[in-house]
């Protein structure tokens, strides 16, 4: 693939988590995450988007909201379970979003808050349209998702650079 084309970034926070007595990196999903994870999925599918690779944090509501939402889609990617996803800053992100191979056009990455957003922000800067207006009065709640554009490669992704086409939450 030509570095000239576009590429999509979906960033996708896991769904509604339980609080049972684990540690915070093994909770699971609540009933209404499970729930959510599968609608988040089918919304991903109407997005027509072929995802060629998926990093997906190694908490297990990461894990189990992928799990879920991936049975909705047609194709299923690659998937990187990638603990230095857990807890990550914006910057952080980044970092790992710019080892992706050039040969990466549509990537999904399923994470946590507050990163998601942050980064979604930060690569998106004052970006405006209905898609931000969404965000910015929903905020990113469990099991929403963000789709950012942006030209060159994965090295070039930086903040300012990509453009927030859509958003979708569930309904609460």
């Amino acid at each position: 693939m030509s570095v000239a084309e576009p590429r999509r970034i979906v960033l996708f926070r896991h769904a509604k988590a339980d609080w049972p007595e684990v540690t915070d990196h093994e909770r699971p999903l609540a009933e209404r995450g499970r729930l959510d994870a599968a609608t988040a999925g089918s919304r991903l599918a109407d997005t027509g988007i072929p995802f060629d690779l998926a990093l997906c944090s190694t908490a297990t509501r990461t894990r189990e909201t992928w799990k879920l939402a991936v049975h909705e889609l047609a194709h299923r990617p690659k998937t990187v379970y990638e603990e230095r996803l857990y807890e990550a800053s914006p910057g952080e992100l980044i970092a790992v979003l710019n080892e992706t191979p050039d040969d990466t056009r549509n990537l999904i990455l399923i994470g946590h808050n507050p990163g998601v957003q942050g980064l979604t922000e930060i690569l998106t800067g004052p970006d405006t349209g209905e898609a931000r207006e969404r965000l910015t009065r929903r905020g990113f709640s469990t099991a929403a998702f963000a789709v950012l554009t942006f030209d060159g490669s994965w090295k070039s992704l930086e903040p300012g650079v990509a453009t927030l086409t859509d958003y979708w939450a569930p309904s609460e």
